[in-house]
């Protein structure tokens, strides 16, 4: 098939400022490059560093960019909002799509990914008859949404991240036949038990430290405030350190937003014993998660699916985390999982635990090494294309 992508609009495609989304776009190209099954054309905003990505020479990927870095396309969106006002999006979306649908208008696609971006199809639809395929990584098509029912409609297929996220849209059709649930993968041979190139003593930690690691965005939904608020319980336990790797965005290296400040005055009797990395580029998240004893992934909203915990578990990191949205599809019997009603003592009592038991958490990270290996990116990769081939009369 000939099919267009269209990324959400804030991160480019190749994934050189990382992202979860286009990351996993990443490796479904990838595969494609090997395996040459469809002729595909990524719209992506424009960023300085994939100007010379090895990515960009591939014959059967190809890659169109929405300037939006220079002085001329920041003025430009904002007449597009001083003309279109308020749409269905920020006007920063609004024009990459609009931009987008320029080019779009001139091809002949058989089908297009709308990438967690459901309502785009309110445009698409008007200008091609190409189907639209939505690819979800979150609850953005429910009953919540606006113009959800002509959204819903206008998908050919709907690819969702996990069975949560299928049941969420399921919601609007209960006998639904659009979704498919394709399981999210990672990079098993960079994330994996091999030794790692980073130190605890580069980090300022040492060998006798019982260190717990977070890794993620620093904002209130990941449970990231709780687990500081469970560390202030461990004063019996000063050899309990916590390694906090990501920033408030991704590639914001200064932490000077809001929350983060808040976060950081709140921790000011215990700063000791809690290290800020700031953003890490996402090739070197596995060195610094092969430093930790145990991994805390406290979400406090529905996650979709949960690269994080997937991550650790190929490290072979045992790991704490919460019964929300798609993450125990991932990590049923093979993690601790805590409700959030009572988060901050349940995860006290769980790092307690786990401390005091070394034998469990050797199982523990047995069987997340062993789980781990069903969420390859090649098996990722190869479901998506799998399940593009659902598509009705779509051309093989």
């Amino acid at each position: 098939m000939r099919i267009a992508v269209l990324t959400s609009g804030i991160l480019p495609v190749p994934a050189v400022l990382g992202g979860a989304v286009e990351n996993l776009i990443d490796f479904y190209l990838e595969y494609n490059e090997v395996h040459h099954i469809h002729d595909i054309t990524i719209y992506s905003v424009s960023h300085p560093k994939t100007k010379n990505h090895p990515a960009k020479t591939s014959k059967v990927n190809h890659y169109y960019y929405i300037d939006v870095n220079s002085i001329w396309a920041k003025i430009k969106r904002k007449l597009y909002f001083y003309i279109h006002g308020e749409e269905y999006h920020h006007y920063f979306i609004e024009y990459f799509l609009e931009q987008s649908i320029r080019h779009i208008r001139k091809q002949d696609y058989d089908c297009i990914i709308l990438e967690n971006r459901p309502s785009y199809s309110l445009k698409l639809k008007q200008i091609t008859a190409a189907k639209l395929v939505y690819h979800l990584h979150n609850e953005k098509l429910t009953p919540k949404e606006p113009s959800y029912q002509d959204i819903y409609n206008a998908a050919s297929l709907i690819i969702c991240v996990s069975d949560f996220i299928t049941k969420s849209v399921k919601a609007i059709e209960p006998n639904d036949t659009k979704c498919i649930t394709v399981h999210n993968g990672i990079d098993l041979n960079a994330f994996s038990t091999k030794s790692s190139h980073i130190t605890r003593q580069d980090v300022g930690l040492n060998d006798q430290d019982f260190v717990l690691i977070y890794s993620g965005r620093i904002n209130p939904e990941k449970g990231i405030k709780e687990l500081t608020e469970a560390m202030k319980k461990l004063t019996d336990y000063p050899q309990i350190k916590l390694l906090i790797i990501g920033s408030s965005f991704f590639g914001n290296t200064t932490g000077n937003d809001n929350f983060t400040k808040e976060l950081r005055e709140s921790i000011t009797d215990i700063q000791d014993r809690i290290i800020f990395t700031g953003f890490i580029p996402y090739q070197k998240v596995p060195s610094y998660l092969k430093l930790a004893d145990l991994a805390v992934v406290p979400s406090m909203w529905d996650e979709a699916f949960g690269l994080t915990i997937l991550e650790a578990m190929a490290v072979g990191i045992p790991l704490i985390t919460t019964r929300s949205g798609g993450i125990p599809e991932i990590c049923e019997d093979v993690a601790c999982i805590v409700n959030r009603e009572n988060i901050i003592e349940d995860l006290t009592e769980a790092i307690i635990n786990l401390y005091h038991h070394p034998k469990i958490r050797a199982k523990m990270s047995e069987l997340s090494i062993s789980r781990a290996q069903q969420f390859s990116k090649e098996k990722y990769a190869e479901n998506f294309f799998k399940a593009l081939s659902a598509l009705p009369a779509a051309k093989l």
